[in-house]
């Protein structure tokens, strides 16, 4: 696993989850339990911290990461994401918060101070920038992220079905 400490933090992986060889978990970053973390996939942690939810799934190339404290941004941007959230290929998420339940799509952005509350699907190549809020119950698409319309009930419970879809999967590269 691609486990490295930055300045005496080492990252906490809790119970049952998974880093791929090929993967980079650095500094001060903690997952919950269940998650599991792709091929390429980069998580660094070393000027602020990065905390993740239980059962989240990092997928391959992702790129997670933080803003600095400094005169341009007061007390940085650490990264925060809840339980149940799905990040796909190649997505960057940069100093933000994610609620529970939340599916971000390939080679979507989001930027420092963003906050994305529970239950939203972010389309695949959208961008949210700094400081935008987008509201529970959402699907969102664009550059920049606006809402498109209410998820229905079948994408509220697919994005708990896809969380553990990849716990599942997960598991079967545990027991090679």
């Amino acid at each position: 696993m691609g486990i490295r400490s930055f300045e005496n933090k080492v990252p906490q992986v809790g119970e049952g989850s998974w880093v791929d060889d090929s993967a980079q978990v650095i500094g001060d970053v903690m997952l919950g339990a269940d998650c599991s973390v792709w091929p390429c996939a980069v998580i660094r942690g070393d000027m602020h911290a990065i905390r993740l939810g239980d059962r989240v799934s990092v997928q391959d190339n992702a790129v997670l990461h933080i803003t600095h404290d400094s005169r341009f941004n007061p007390g940085g941007f650490g990264l925060t994401i809840g339980s149940d959230v799905t990040i796909a290929h190649q997505a960057m998420l940069h100093g933000c918060t994610l609620g529970d339940r939340v599916m971000i799509g390939m080679q979507a952005m989001v930027m420092d101070g963003a906050i994305i509350e529970d239950e939203v699907i972010l389309a695949a190549g959208s961008l949210v920038p700094p400081g935008k809020r987008l509201q529970s119950g959402f699907l969102y698409r664009g550059r920049p992220a606006m809402p498109v319309r209410e998820l229905n009930e079948d994408e509220r419970e697919f994005l708990s079905y896809v969380a553990g879809n990849y716990v599942r999967l997960k598991n079967r590269y545990l027991a090679e």
